[in-house]
């Protein structure tokens, strides 16, 4: 039963051999390029040079975002509040940890497993977001709370470190829905009864936009598959 599982596993996996590192690369240069903006904030940002290095970095308006913490602990800035990263909207803690390689040491221990590769590098799951929102954001699961503004300046999310939640913007939340569904198809990962009944509110409330779809066609010309929730 187990190797029937493992083989079905392999078989999801397109032809498109793609790694983390691959596809921030083709994400940033040919899915984004004319539409440089991060997810969760709303906020523009450019590619440019810093040092002798191309470096992706917010255009920075407090209209759009303030950074939760201007400084580290040393009391260096807090480069991570100036440049993008690529979050997964899926958490990699919630598609990994079905793999046997995930109990054994986490997402190091993955590194060399081509289904979870797969699923990290996969584009639909993978969108622009400010370093400091990201990693606050962490694995959170998503929360159905309207976000206050203020934790990230003008930016409309909020992140509950007690609760574990994060409460994206009005905006993106059928964006999010749409990808959610797609990865759980995908790669058969469970959605609880709670969180895939939030999500088909979600997916209603906030109908599928221009941009998804340019993105979605881009994608799969690219990667080789499309996110079929996206018509």
């Amino acid at each position: 039963m187990k190797k029937f599982i493992i083989l079905l596993l392999v078989s999801i996996v397109s032809v498109y051999a793609a790694n983390f590192s691959k596809s921030k690369k083709v994400l940033l240069k040919q899915i984004y390029p004319d539409h440089q903006i991060t997810f969760y904030c709303g906020n523009p940002y450019e590619i440019t040079r810093v040092g002798g290095k191309e470096k992706s970095l917010i255009i920075e308006d407090s209209k759009y975002y303030s950074p939760r913490k201007p400084f580290t602990k040393s009391g260096k800035e807090n480069e991570r509040a100036k440049r993008i990263e690529w979050e997964h909207v899926m958490p990699a803690e919630n598609f990994g940890r079905h793999l046997s390689c995930w109990k054994e040491g986490g997402r190091k221990a993955c590194k060399k497993d081509p289904i979870f590769n797969e699923m990290e590098a996969d584009m639909h799951n993978l969108v622009p977001a400010i370093g400091e929102v990201n990693g606050d954001r962490s694995n959170y699961r998503y929360g159905a709370d309207i976000p206050k503004v203020g934790q990230y300046g003008q930016c409309r999310f909020e992140v509950d470190f007690k609760a574990k939640r994060a409460y994206p913007k009005e905006d993106i939340r059928g964006d999010i829905a749409r990808i959610y569904f797609y990865m759980s198809d995908k790669y058969n990962i469970n959605l609880s009864k709670q969180e895939r009944r939030m999500m088909e509110v979600w997916d209603k409330q906030d109908p599928i936009d221009e941009w998804e779809r340019v993105k979605n066609k881009r994608v799969e010309k690219l990667q080789g598959n499309a996110n079929p929730y996206i018509k």
